[in-house]
Parts: structure tokens; sequence; C-alpha cells
């Protein structure tokens, strides 16, 4: 595998916002996660569950709800009282409508997908018809006393079912009435009872209203008599969340004490036709609130205040082992958050709104394997750089030499000069940016830095020259062949400044001439989202990870696969890799060894060695630490091309630097927890 001299980083206190509400369209599979900070994210289920599109958040943005409609379109409301369709080409809010009725707690989509029916805190409940590119606000249902907490359309599109504090109410959606009004049950407490929050419900199309409460129960209504069918106790805190399967013989709910049970619609004997809800499996997946549930196919999701998506298999519904069968859990964004100066020995963290530049430490002392070795000069952080404004930032960079940092917003993009001398930080703003760049998806410089890429939300690549003393100016728009009008969320450059790869939202990935400013060709497409891509710097061939664990290596100069490629797919990877749970994010090279290469992802990094051979199913696919073990004759046994690490977890960012050693920045699961807020206080058995 070989010896580098390791940076363990912990110095990156990021810290990942909470999830607020999930959306999943069964149609599309794919799952929109929106977070407390205002950011928006799609994974997509067909491409193993990878986070495929983001939407940075925003500081006056809070979403509540989020539901998909008219087939691929999604829609979000929050306590702004704004109604917003999400432009998931250009990955940005399209438009806002106000929802005229005060913060929105609630919103659902009928099952033509052709109107929205809002809970608003005034006590209405508004209905708006989802036109080809707008909504426009249609009626009122009558208005109520007390602001509506949830709410579910009937399968039909006849009747909508609202919850609210103390209360159940049918509305038929013709008349625009309330055709039946249900008083939930409250718990006592001492000579008082205190109020009761319906926090979620679900309409079935036998006429059942499924409720979850804030007293912790998950309760059964006939919707026509307005009768209590049954009840469940669940929680001695609140009941947060349930979604219904497609089926509607299986319901999942969330609790405020971390927990999601699983509810199933059983035979009350073999063979017989009458059925009951049993509550047959808990999962304690979470630590804090389980704000949002959701039910697809074949597994639970959830997601909260931990900022965890856990989903987790449903294994009566799962068929053979494979990627589907296994517990997955996504806590870091599967974008990078780290950008390396390779020749200054910088790392630049990028938070919601502000920048942190750091130097590295330094050690005189060597060592063997394993050693720790005691630092002649500890990390420094030199300088925060802090975005004004409520726009988070979405994506960041820094240059090889440390000269140059730029980071963008959803509507403005920011260059800063950098000077570091003697110890000494200094940083000047460029004023005078180009006015054709409002934002960017990706941020890369150039090897020699002196040209910055800029990757538009419109599928061009922009070119702006690097100047000195410190400003900029605009030297070419790269644009597809295609005419490809998504965006651009990844790009590569070579070390020899040729060469410039760029992978956009439909997963078309475009090589351009950086001699010539045209396009070069187009790699061939693959059914899978790409997940990670650089550029060889000895032989200008372009390495491709894609979201199914894929790896391909194209030859650049001549438009083709390479013959190693070629080889690993008439070979096939093994089995343990391609039924990795998290995507690669970072993929690097080491000049000294032209036939490796490095990938990590959240769990592992690895060394991709193309002068071994594969390795097939029947050989373990063991880390560095299990080889160790082993006496040198067995460890030859096992020599293949991949040599995995997996002592730094969890992993956000390797990189190599120009002198040979390896910077891991690492962010445990611990450091995240004890900067929550304390979870539901919990009975221990045994305390």
């Amino acid at each position: 595998m070989g010896e580098f001299q390791v940076h363990r980083v912990r110095f990156f206190a990021y810290v990942p916002a909470g999830i607020r509400c999930l959306a999943h369209s069964p149609r599309s599979a794919r799952l929109a996660l929106a977070r407390t900070d205002g950011a928006l994210e799609v994974y997509n289920f067909a491409a193993n569950y990878f986070q495929e599109k983001g939407i940075p958040g925003h500081e006056t943005r809070t979403t509540e709800a989020l539901c998909w409609a008219a087939g691929d379109r999604l829609f979000g409301a929050g306590l702004g009282g704004d109604i917003s369709e999400y432009d998931l080409e250009k990955l940005r809010v399209k438009y806002s409508l106000d929802g005229f009725g005060g913060p929105i707690w609630s919103m659902a989509a009928d099952p033509s997908g052709t109107q929205l029916a809002v809970g608003c805190e005034d006590g209405s409940v508004k209905l708006f018809q989802v036109l080809p590119d707008k909504i426009q606000f249609e009626r009122s249902l009558d208005r109520q006393k007390g602001r509506i907490m949830s709410l579910s359309w009937h399968p039909s599109g006849t009747h909508i079912a609202v919850g609210s504090i103390d209360l159940l109410r049918v509305f038929d959606v013709k008349s625009g009435h309330a055709i039946q009004r249900i008083l939930v049950d409250r718990r006592p407490q001492g000579l008082y009872s205190r109020e009761c929050v319906v926090w979620s419900v679900a309409f079935l199309s036998d006429g059942t209203i499924v409720s979850s409460d804030s007293v912790g129960k998950v309760q059964f209504w006939d919707s026509e008599k307005g009768t209590l069918l049954e009840t469940h106790p669940v929680s001695s805190s609140a009941v947060l969340c349930l979604a219904v399967s497609e089926e509607e013989d299986s319901i999942v709910v969330g609790t405020s004490e971390g927990a999601v049970y699983q509810f199933q619609l059983l035979p009350v004997k073999w063979g017989s036709a009458e059925s009951k809800w049993v509550r047959t499996k808990p999962f304690q997946h979470h630590t804090h609130d389980v704000r949002a549930v959701a039910h697809s196919a074949t597994a639970l999701i959830s997601g909260g205040l931990d900022a965890q998506l856990v989903i987790r298999p449903l294994m009566e519904r799962v068929h053979g082992k494979g990627y589907d069968a296994a517990l997955r859990k996504f806590t870091f964004p599967h974008r990078r958050l780290v950008s390396c100066a390779r020749k200054a020995r910088l790392l630049l963290f990028q938070f919601p709104q502000h920048l942190e530049l750091w130097r590295l430490g330094a050690t005189n002392s060597a060592g063997k394997d394993g050693d720790i070795l005691p630092v002649s000069r500890a990390p420094e952080h030199l300088l925060q750089l802090k975005s004004k404004g409520p726009e988070h930032i979405c994506c960041s960079c820094i240059s090889l030499c440390g000269s140059w940092i730029a980071y963008s917003t959803a509507s403005r993009l920011h260059l800063h000069r950098v000077h570091l001398e003697n110890g000494s930080v200094s940083v000047k703003r460029v004023s005078k940016v180009p006015k054709l760049l409002c934002s960017a998806h990706q941020l890369l410089c150039s090897a020699d830095s002196t040209s910055l890429f800029v990757a538009s939300d419109q599928g061009a690549v922009h070119v702006l020259k690097l100047l000195e003393p410190g400003g900029c100016g605009h030297l070419q728009t790269l644009r597809p062949n295609s005419g490809s009008a998504q965006a651009v969320y990844l790009l590569a450059a070579s070390a020899d400044g040729d060469w410039l790869a760029a992978a956009g939202g439909d997963w078309e990935i475009n090589v351009y001439s950086l001699r010539h400013f045209k396009p070069h060709c187009t790699v061939p497409a693959y059914n899978c989202a790409v997940t990670a891509l650089a550029i060889h710097p000895v032989t200008n061939n372009l390495v491709i990870t894609h979201s199914d664990q894929q790896v391909f290596e194209f030859s650049i100069p001549d438009r083709e696969y390479t013959t190693w490629s070629r080889k690993v797919q008439q070979h096939g990877l093994h089995k343990g890799w391609l039924e990795r749970d998290t995507p690669i994010t970072h993929i690097t090279f080491n000049p000294k060894q032209p036939a490796h290469i490095l990938l990590h992802d959240t769990h592992m990094f690895c060394i991709l060695d193309k002068s071994l051979p594969l390795p097939d199913d029947a050989t373990p696919l063991m880390n560095q630490t299990a080889l160790k073990q082993l006496s040198e004759k067995a460890r030859r046994g096992y020599a293949h091309a991949f040599k995995i690490c997996k002592k730094y977890q969890p992993l956000l960012f390797v990189d190599l630097l120009e002198e040979g050693s390896l910077v891991v920045v690492e962010r445990p699961l611990m450091d995240i927890k004890t900067q929550l807020p304390p979870p539901v206080q919990q009975k221990k058995f045994g305390t």
C-alpha cells in the first residue's frame, strides 16, 4: 500500500442541520429531504440512494412540508407563509407564492397531482391549482378555529382529513364544508389536562383516519361515524410523524424519543378475512426527535434532529441479498466540504455561512508504522471569511498555492486574494467579478492558479482569468454540444492545463479542450450518477466513479476507455466493493506511483493499484489492519489491486500533499452529538 505520513485532522467543527421533513415519490423513486436550515436534498433510490441534487439553505426559509405533484415537480412550504416550487434542473427556488394564511404547517397534493392543499396558522385549508408553469390560488375550505397542523387527502380526492389541536376534522372538497368533527383524547395530568396536538394524519381508502399526537398515541378513526376504532399507546412523549405504504398494509411512525415503529395490517388468525393493525417492529436508530418518516416499497425511511437519514429495509419485501437489503445511515452530504492547497499545506473548510482557512501542523520526527509523531508546529487557524446576507454557501475552493479563495451563494460569486507573509495573513476581496457570473454550483482552480472554472446552472462552464495583484476577467464560456441545461455539479482539470471535465445533473460528462476552448468529446453514457471524477496528472486519463460503485478510466487524448478499464468491466469488481453503502466522493493520485488511484468514501480510503490483479469474489476484500495480523506468506496470497484502510472514520476528505504526506479529515459522530440539544430523558433499565 505504501507508507505515508498522515495528518489526522479533527478540527473541522462541522455540524449538519437536522432533518425537518421528507417526501417520497414512488413514481420517480426519489426522496426529497428538507433540513432545519432551509437546505433541500434529493436522493435517487434507483442510483443506490445517491444524493444527486442539493439546494443550499437560507436563513429566512424554514420548510415545514414537502410534496411531489404533477409528476416530478417538488413543492415546499413553511412558517414564512410562502409556497415554493423548486427547480431541480438549475438547483434553485423557481418561485414563491404567498399562501395568504400566515405560517404554513402542512401541505399535501391530491392523488392526481393537480391540486395542493395547505394547512395554515389562521385555521384555513387553502387549495391551489397546479398549472404547467406555476400554481394558482383556487379557494379556501371553511375556516376553523386553531392552526392546521396536519392534513391528508382521501385516495379518491373527494375528502381531506385535517388535524389541529384537540380535534380531527373531515372536509368535503367539493362543498368546502367540514362534515365530521372528532374530539381526540387528552391525557390527564393531575387536576388539569393538557392540549393534544395532532402532529400527523393519514386518510386510508376504506375511510379510516390514522392520527399520531403529542400524548404518544397512534389512533384509528372511522371518518364516517366519527368513532374511535383502535388506540395504540406508543410513547411516553410525542408521536411526531407517520407514513403509509402504497398498499395501505403497513404504517411507520416516529417519536420524540428517537424510536421508529412499524404497524402492519395482519389477519386476526390464519386464513381469516378479518384484519387488525398490530405494532410489529421497533427500531432505535436515532438519538433525538424523529421529525419525518417515509415508506417506500422495500424500506422504512426516517430522519430527525440528529441529522441522520436512516433507510431500514423490510426484509420480507427484499428479494435476495444485495444493496437494498442493508441498513443505510447517511449523516454527511455526498459532496466535498473541504478544499486543499497542496503546495501551501492549507485546508479550506466550508460551513453554511462562513469559511475557515487552516494551516496544517508539522513534525521534525520520524517513526515506524503506526507511531504517533510529536508536533513541532501546531495546526493554525489563519482566517474566517464570513458570507454576508441570509443565503448559505453552496460551493467553495482554494487554489493549490493558497493565494485565491472563491465561494458562491445562490445569487453571487465571491473571489478573494490571500497574502501569506511571515506568518501573517491578509485578504482582499475582488470587487469586479464579471456580471454574467451570478452564482455557481461548483468551483475549481487550475493547477497553475491562473484560472478559475465556474460551473453554472445552465449547463455551461465559465473560465475566469485570475490576474495579479488581485483581479479577474472573463476568458471564455464552455458549452456542451448536446445543449444540456442541467446544472454542472462536478469539475476536474488536468495538471498540464489542457483539459477540463464537467459532469451535469443528467449524468453526462463533457471534456473540453482548454487550449482551443471548445468541446473535445463526451464520455459514453452510463445509467448511474457520477459521484467523483479526476484527471491523472501523468497520463491525462479521466477516472470516474458512479453511484453503483463502478470505476471507469477514460483516455481523453484517445477518446475511449482504457485497456485497464475494459478489463475491469470484463472481470467485474468484487462483491464487497459493490455492496458498500456510501459513494466515492473524491479521487486523487500519487505522481510518484502512476499506477495508484486514491479514492475515499465516508468509511474507508482505498489505493487502487492498477499493476496488480483484480480480486474475485472468493478472495476476502480485507483492510490493511486485518492483513497485518497475517504472516508474510499468507499476506502474499491476498495480494490484489484494492488496498483498503478503515482506520479513519467518518471521512470527509482525503488528499495527498506535494511532499507525499496524506491529509485525512475526520468528523467523529460523538463530536456532533455533543453539540446537539439534549434528547428526551428516558428511563434506562437498572438506573
